[in-house]
């Protein structure tokens, strides 16, 4: 078995990025012949959610609140997904999306000095 860090997928340097990543790393394991029909479902039943007329919250009464509740069903149910899925299935996808794509370093400082160059072509 693997340890839990190992499953975290690495930051991609923005928020979009993550996303992007973590979208490809739900489309790979729901493509994936050895993750269970199963657990299949999970994502497949917050998009239906979603779409679905009726909510736990309605937009009518509380706007902000109930398009939140939304977003946080779809959260939940790829998180669970996620979690629930065997972790060597789901390290082989996130080594195989983060191969090649270079690991944002935000610890790294570059010390440097600027100077402005003057146009004497005017």
């Amino acid at each position: 078995m693997t340890d839990k860090e190992d499953l975290i997928i690495p930051s991609q340097g923005s928020m979009l990025r993550d996303f992007i990543m973590r979208l490809k790393l739900i489309w790979g394991l729901m493509k994936d012949g050895h993750v269970s029909p199963w657990l299949k479902l999970i994502p497949v039943l917050g998009l239906v959610y979603l779409v679905m007329p009726i909510d736990f919250i309605s937009e009518i009464y509380f706007p902000l609140v109930g398009e939140l509740d939304d977003a946080a069903v779809l959260w939940l149910t790829n998180y669970i997904f996620i979690e629930l899925c065997p972790p060597d299935i789901v390290l082989q996808h996130v080594k195989a999306l983060t191969s090649g794509v270079p690991k944002a370093d935000t610890d790294e400082v570059v010390d440097a000095e600027s100077v402005e160059i003057k146009d004497t072509d005017k």
